[in-house]
């Protein structure tokens, strides 16, 4: 039926009053890349570890690695952990805190089977406070002595924490994650190449028949592939993802 002679249109009621409701299309659009900016600070003052990081965990190249000189924050943790995993967790929690950062930390060292796991968390200083690699490899030589290559296994161990502020743990502090690689070998009776630092001149991978090569003489590539840090990185990559990083 027809509307009366005269009478004015209907209007239609799901048109939105223009007094009532604004336009969604005069908002101005936010890009979601730029509402929070992605940062990350990893503990360390080395702009080459910060560069071996971003590329072993594959990190967006939008994702800003920051150390904490980038940020001014002073002092060191006391690293007073007998574990690979506390000593990590220990540097995540405290930049973290000072920072209100999504903080990576990594502690890492050698275990050697006939020392019980020595020298570990006293890689760096096992033959003293000062030693040099020198005197490290001197060291676990002169202990090992001439014990068969059947008893002289080892491993390379790193562990990642990833402390997250905002976020609790189970007990209510700081939540933390952690993932550890290890790299497997024995240590060789004696020292052999110039590549690496530390040990690698004594560290012969499992991929080695005893007697073979050591890590001293493995190319950067083949050591890379194959690193206590590069499987770390490779179980730390996907936490990173799952918390937007």
């Amino acid at each position: 039926m027809g509307a009366a002679p005269g009478a004015p249109a209907p209007s239609s009621a799901s048109a939105p009053s223009s007094a009532s409701a604004p336009s969604l299309a005069s908002a101005p659009a936010t890009p979601a890349s730029a509402a929070v900016p992605r940062r990350l600070l990893v503990a360390t003052r080395s702009r080459h570890k910060l560069r071996e990081l971003r590329e072993l965990l594959a990190l967006a190249d939008d994702i800003e690695l920051l150390s904490p000189d980038d940020l001014g924050i002073e002092g060191e943790p006391d690293e007073t952990g007998l574990t690979f995993e506390t000593n990590a967790r220990i540097k995540a929690r405290y930049y973290a805190e000072r920072s209100g950062l999504p903080t990576l930390a990594d502690d890492s060292g050698l275990e050697v089977d006939a020392l019980n796991g020595g020298p570990g968390v006293f890689t760096r200083r096992y033959a003293g406070p000062d030693a040099t690699d020198a005197d490290n490899n001197a060291k676990l030589l002169a202990t090992l002595g001439d014990l068969p290559p059947a008893r002289r296994g080892a491993r390379y161990v790193c562990v990642l924490a990833l402390s997250l502020p905002g976020s609790a743990g189970p007990r209510g502090g700081l939540r933390l994650l952690t993932r550890r690689g290890t790299c497997r070998g024995r240590i060789a009776a004696g020292l052999r190449g110039e590549g690496g630092f530390g040990y690698d001149p004594l560290f012969e991978p499992a991929q080695e028949a005893p007697g073979g090569r050591t890590l001293g003489q493995w190319s950067a590539a083949e050591k890379h592939a194959i690193s206590h840090r590069s499987r770390a990185c490779a179980r730390m990559a996907p936490m990173l993802r799952s918390v937007g990083l």
